[in-house]
């Protein structure tokens, strides 16, 4: 039997692919439906958060000139830190004897809370009592691909599930015409499409890639004299030679790929309404930076396409921030990468906190891996002179999050005096990640995948809650 536009009698109808069982099976609508009722019905307790966003600062903030202050270093300035304080440690582009280098900004306390934190950002301070602020977070890679993997797959290598899609399989969607997992980028991270991919997992959990702008994703529109209902037909149709092919390769994949027609199909109607910021009044335009047309910088965009996707029940939002990998020049680069993102945050912080989503959306901020405290002189690969700038640390970086749980307007952990090793209470990766699903209600140890044999998960074997941080 040949299945063409031509052929109506052999099309599917769209109400009867959602309601028979056979060839219904890979529509978007039933997987959703079953997978909230099976993945809700699992969840290990009662969740603190429904939802992510996850700001990701692509390069490596520096700590001791963001949230961790270091007066200790005014005193080291142009001198070689003490030898039991480097020795053993791991560096990229210097050696254990590099000069120390002290930070210009100034810090204070901020808000009721005290959060101390740089000049550098004075928006974020107004909500600093919103913030759980970990200053001893710590990490297995040392280079920014491996690095960006780490922080969100758990693996320094190519091949495992992020973050987000481990929390679309643990979780499900909450709604019918959006992914459940988003990704907003300004640039591509080091590790490129790997920092959002579904591994193993099926891959109708991978992250579905957002542009900045008023058209997110490319064809959309319907084709020149096709219309909307003629569209659908073409869909149903792939859906009955899809579902054929399942029937006899009962391969998974086939599954995902009816879902992704259905999703596209869907979307047609809901990216165009979500990109349109002009429904946003002035007022919350004014809150992320952006003009009263709703222009302004990517991250600004983002942020509060970002809030607008969670407010419709896209589970996991990633969005990626480039500018924070200061080798050299840091205190002329520095302060304009915390200008871009500043007042989005606290903007977004705002919004999300007026609109009652806050409590139930976890927000996170930070790099792949923290700076020294000695300085880069020389270029890595010319080994000429450069203006000073500051190499990969992976010891010791700070990170923050707000909403979904966590402690209100509280510092956790504690770095040396030089910002270079761990003192108190130390937040490994794992535990970081195993905190999150926590939140989410996930037990980190239960959400586990078999895959070549064994049952994988997000934190391998390792991770604990940091329970000192939830609320």
């Amino acid at each position: 039997m040949t299945l063409g536009m031509s052929d109506k009698s052999t099309m599917l109808n769209r109400r009867e692919l959602l309601r028979t069982g056979t060839l219904g099976i890979g529509s978007l609508a039933l997987s959703h439906l079953l997978t909230k009722e099976v993945q809700a019905n699992g969840l290990h307790h009662t969740p603190r958060a429904k939802n992510v966003i996850f700001l990701h600062m692509v390069g490596g903030p520096s700590q001791m000139d963001t949230f961790d202050p270091k007066a200790e270093l005014d005193k080291w300035d142009g001198k070689s830190l003490p030898e039991e304080v480097t020795r053993g440690q791991k560096l990229s582009f210097i050696k254990p004897d590099a000069k120390a280098i002290k930070s210009p900004y100034k810090f204070a306390p901020r808000g009721d809370s005290g959060i101390v934190m740089s000049e550098l950002f004075p928006h974020l301070a107004t909500v600093a009592d919103e913030l759980t602020m970990i200053r001893s977070m710590r990490t297995n890679e040392i280079n920014h691909g491996s690095a960006e993997l780490f922080f969100h797959t758990g693996h320094g290598r190519l091949g495992r599930p992020t973050f987000g899609a481990w929390t679309s399989y643990g979780l499900g969607t909450d709604n019918e015409n959006l992914p459940s997992y988003v990704v907003l980028k300004d640039q591509p991270p080091n590790a490129g499409p790997a920092a959002w991919s579904s591994g193993f997992l099926p891959s109708k959990h991978q992250g579905v890639q957002f542009r900045t702008g008023d058209r997110p994703l490319f064809y959309l529109d319907n084709p020149d004299g096709v219309s909307t209902a003629r569209r659908g037909d073409v869909i149903d149709t792939l859906g009955q030679l899809n579902s054929l092919a399942f029937d006899r390769y009962q391969d998974p994949e086939i599954k995902t790929r009816i879902a992704q027609y259905e999703l596209a199909y869907e979307m047609q109607t809901s990216v165009p309404e979500l990109a349109d910021f002009k429904s946003e009044s002035e007022h919350i335009l004014k809150l992320y930076g952006l003009r009263s047309d709703g222009q302004g910088g990517d991250f600004a965009k983002n942020c509060l396409l970002a809030r607008r996707l969670v407010e419709r029940g896209v589970r996991f939002v990633q969005v990626f921030n480039k500018g924070w990998d200061h080798h050299q020049n840091i205190y002329g680069a520095l302060p304009h990468a915390a200008r871009k993102v500043d007042q989005p945050c606290a903007g977004l912080i705002k919004d999300l906190s007026q609109r009652g989503l806050l409590k139930d959306t976890l927000v996170i901020w930070g790099g792949e891996f923290g700076r020294t405290p000695m300085v880069q002189e020389n270029n890595a690969g010319t080994g000429a002179k450069t203006p000073p700038g500051r190499d990969h640390h992976k010891e010791c970086f700070s990170i923050w999050m707000a909403g979904g749980g966590t402690k209100k307007g509280i510092t956790y952990g504690s770095s040396d005096e030089f910002g270079f090793g761990i003192t108190e209470n130390p937040v490994h990766v794992h535990d970081w990640h195993a905190t999150c699903l926590h939140l989410l209600g996930i037990d980190h140890e239960q959400l586990t995948y078999k895959h070549q044999g064994r049952d994988f998960r997000l934190t391998d074997v390792h991770g604990h809650v940091v329970h000192d941080i939830l609320a």
